[in-house]
């Protein structure tokens, strides 16, 4: 998948990444302001997720479930992560073995931790209102 898109775009984007990610854990890549968090909310509202998704800057992760009480996404959000150790701390690995969406904010934070088959997502500035988001699949 690669792809430029309006930000009023993001709910189509979301959906499309959803469907042709190989998997669900998903590695947000791009610098700051340029949208990790908006389309990862546009991401867990399209999962059906009960709650409306925020940035987990200062919790490190938010868990997003179903009406039922299911958990359906993990956002993680590692920019204030001063080392790999606080990840394993907060029970990373177990995070990983779930079956929920995984979405990884500044996943370079964690790098060795990631497993081979993450699926890397790029997201670039074309301008204000524009940009392109890449899949890197390994």
């Amino acid at each position: 998948m690669k792809r430029t898109f309006r930000l009023d775009e993001i709910q189509d984007v979301a959906k499309q990444l959803l469907q042709e990610a190989p998997n669900k854990i998903l590695c947000l890549y791009g610098e700051m302001g340029v949208g990790k968090t908006t389309l990862v909310k546009a991401m867990v509202k399209e999962l059906g997720a009960a709650d409306v998704a925020n940035s987990p800057t200062f919790g490190l992760v938010n868990e997003y479930s179903d009406k039922n009480n299911t958990p359906l996404a993990y956002h993680f959000d590692f920019y204030r992560l001063n080392d790999e150790m606080e990840a394993l701390d907060m029970g990373f690995d177990d995070y990983l073995n779930s079956d929920a969406w995984l979405f990884i904010e500044w996943p370079d934070k964690i790098s060795s931790l990631l497993p081979e088959d993450a699926v890397g997502v790029f997201l670039h500035f074309i301008d204000e209102n524009t940009r392109s988001i890449e899949l890197n699949i390994s």
